[in-house]
This record gives C-alpha cells, sequence and structure tokens, in this order.
C-alpha cells in the first residue's frame, strides 16, 4: 500500500470519525512535544485516551498516523488564500502578504509541525516533499503569477518571477523564521514582523521595480 493510501481517512461512520478526531488530536500533541522519535504508540495512546487496540484498529503504526496528521497540516495550509488580485497595487501588496506570510509561518503551532516535518524529511522524504509542493511552492507560484501580471504594464523589470518570489519571501524571513523555528526566539511581534517586511518590500522594488 503506498504511503498516501496509508493515511486517507477510511470511509466510517461519524463515531469513528469521532474516534479518529480523538486520535489524531492526542498524537498531534505528542508529535509536537516529543518528536517523532521519542513518541511511541503507548504514549499516542495515553495523550489520545484510548487503548493501543483501538489506536491500532485506525493506524497501522506511528508512521501512518505522523503522515495523516502532516497530511492534514498541509490540506489546511494550501487552502489558506492570500490576496494576489492583480488590480491591486504591488507594494501593498506585498506587505500585506508577507505579514500574513510570516504570522502564518512563525505561529506556535505552525512552527512545531513544520520542526517536525524538517526533522523527518530525511527519513520520510515523501512527507517532505508533499508539505513543499503543497504548501510552500503553491505560494511560491501565486505570489510569480501576481508578479508576472506586473511585468506586462511595465510596473516591475523581472527576467525570472518563479526567482524573484522565491527571494521576496526568503526576504521576508530574515531575522524573524530561523531565530524562532530553532527557539532562539519567540513569535515575533506585529511590530517586528512589519518593521521587516517593510525593509524587505523597499529592497525588492529597488531591485525589480521598472525604472
Amino acid at each position: 500500500m503506498v504511503a498516501a493510501d496509508r493515511c486517507r481517512p477510511p470511509a466510517v461512520s461519524e463515531d469513528d470519525s469521532s474516534k479518529r478526531r480523538q486520535i489524531m488530536d492526542g498524537a498531534r500533541k505528542v508529535f509536537m512535544d516529543l518528536g517523532f522519535d521519542g513518541a511511541s504508540m503507548g504514549e499516542i495512546a495515553r495523550a489520545a485516551t484510548v487503548s493501543k487496540g483501538t489506536l491500532y484498529v485506525y493506524f497501522a503504526d506511528k508512521s501512518a498516523l505522523f503522515e495523516a496528521i502532516v497530511e492534514e497540516e498541509t490540506l489546511q495550509h494550501s487552502q489558506i488564500a492570500f490576496n494576489f488580485d492583480p488590480d491591486r497595487d504591488v507594494e501593498t501588496t506585498l506587505k500585506e502578504f508577507g505579514q500574513a506570510y510570516i504570522r502564518l509561518i512563525c505561529r506556535p503551532a505552525g512552527g512545531s509541525a513544520i520542526r517536525t516535518v524538517m526533522a523527518i524529511a530525511e527519513r520520510m522524504p515523501h512527507v517532505g516533499r508533499r508539505y513543499y509542493e503543497r504548501v510552500l511552492e503553491k505560494t511560491i507560484n501565486q505570489l510569480a503569477f501576481y508578479l508576472e501580471a506586473h511585468v506586462r504594464p511595465n510596473d516591475l523589470a523581472i527576467d525570472d518571477c518563479q526567482l524573484a518570489a522565491a527571494q521576496y519571501m526568503q526576504m521576508c524571513q530574515s531575522s524573524l523564521f530561523l531565530p524562532f523555528i530553532f527557539q532562539a526566539a519567540p513569535p515575533p511581534t506585529d511590530e517586528h514582523i512589519a518593521r521587516v517586511i517593510n525593509s524587505a518590500t523597499q529592497m525588492f522594488l529597488v531591485a525589480y521595480q521598472a525604472k
């Protein structure tokens, strides 16, 4: 059975769906607190207040359970819509996107999920690849499409919008994401985020605004 099939919810009754949710909520806490290697099915069963027998009815092992949680996190992220209306001006759109993006990836629960995926990506590359493609790469593509819309009317002078979008997102993370993800600093304040995003936007426009 392929990995994607292992984490797909089975056709179950409402009671079974509720039990599955209970298990996943308990497992999420254990994975976030202990990491993948530190988590055990016994610990997950205790956190979810179910027996180990019940746990194995729904998930074959902790890998399948972890994949189900990452899949759910991935779907939640991929459904978040940033405002990339091509009729909006570039500076306003970039600043609003940058602030929303940093708040998303630097929120406490989001940081724990990213740390856990990063830690397991080498061992389970399909999990890391799926998370990257459906969350990070999708956002880069959306921003690149918006930038392309502003190259045509000569608002921006960009040869590679995909590269420019990735560059802007990396600039937005500067001094914010790495200290947060490595737990060297708490989630950044709105004031700190705004200051970094304003600087990133000005640097981006100096490089790419049509002269």
